[in-house]
């Protein structure tokens, strides 16, 4: 079994040392440096970088890193994150009518490809509750309609913090989430089925075809009050051709939206991804 680490993410305006106070604030708690990126936008004057290092603290030291770590990393005028391996996030999968990012995940899921305890998945639907309940997982179904869905964001919202929830995966959820459901609740992953940010809002595939398009593709990306347009994770692309129709387009589209979905997912509970301003920095 590999050593327990702890995990640094941090972005803050680009100065000199960033690097050496940081490596040298490990040295000097006896940690050893197992992975450390960064990067510079020199167009934003930002710094955004990641140190992973082996940890085995108690929880008592841990929160004692925290306060040591923050004299040090706070005077940089930015924010940082402190996470560590051993603690597992729980996520929730939500959909719709569409199973084939909801199989995908389940399956990665029960691999332990994901590295995360599945609280439950949620939809507005009942179709797919014969693919999750079998499994032992709890479904949960909240219809929504115009008129219920405030009241029935505000129930999930109260399921979210009962079963202590650290992410959302909408996996072809196929509803737009309120600005009050996301201030409460941020952390929120949505696949979307085009390369955006062409082909935005509904029926992206047709919108393609109609264009004549040569390479179609799936977004993932976290979810903002702005339709479609939260800082991307993860993206692919597959070429087509005159001869596909616009159910070819769905087709091929599909088997890109697993991957993209599970790959963005898993870079972000690998503690992978930092977010500044409407962008990502990714750290593979």
């Amino acid at each position: 079994m590999s050593k327990s680490t702890a995990i640094l993410l941090i972005s803050c305006p680009d100065q000199r040392g960033i690097v050496a106070r940081l490596s040298g604030f490990v040295f000097e708690r006896g940690g050893n440096i197992v992975d450390s990126d960064h990067h510079s936008d020199l167009q934003a004057g930002r710094f955004l970088g990641r140190i992973e290092w082996e940890d085995e603290s108690s929880p008592e030291e841990r929160a004692q890193l925290r306060r040591d770590l923050e004299v040090v990393a706070g005077p940089m005028g930015g924010s940082w994150q402190l996470h560590f391996s051993d603690v597992v996030p729980r996520i929730a999968i939500w959909c719709s009518r569409q199973e084939h990012c909801l199989l995908d995940l389940v399956w990665r899921h029960q691999a332990g490809e994901l590295g995360a305890e599945l609280a439950f998945v949620l939809s507005n639907h009942e179709l797919l509750r014969r693919h999750v309940e079998p499994l032992g997982i709890p479904f949960h179904v909240f219809p929504i309609t115009k008129d219920t869905k405030a009241a029935q964001e505000q129930r999930q919202l109260e399921l979210l913090r009962r079963e202590r929830v650290d992410l959302v995966i909408l996996a072809k959820y196929m509803q737009v989430l309120s600005g009050d459901f996301l201030r409460a609740f941020p952390e929120v992953i949505n696949i979307h089925h085009s390369f955006l940010p062409a082909f935005a809002g509904a029926q992206p595939y047709h919108q393609a075809h109609a264009r004549g398009v040569k390479i179609i593709g799936a977004t993932a990306h976290f979810v903002t009050e702005d339709l479609d347009s939260g800082p991307i994770i993860e993206q692919d692309v597959v070429r087509v051709s005159h001869r596909d129709t616009a159910e070819d387009l769905v087709r091929k589209g599909r088997d890109m939206e697993r991957l993209a979905l599970a790959r963005a997912v898993r870079l972000h509970l690998n503690r992978r991804v930092l977010t500044y301003g409407n962008k990502t920095v990714v750290f593979e």
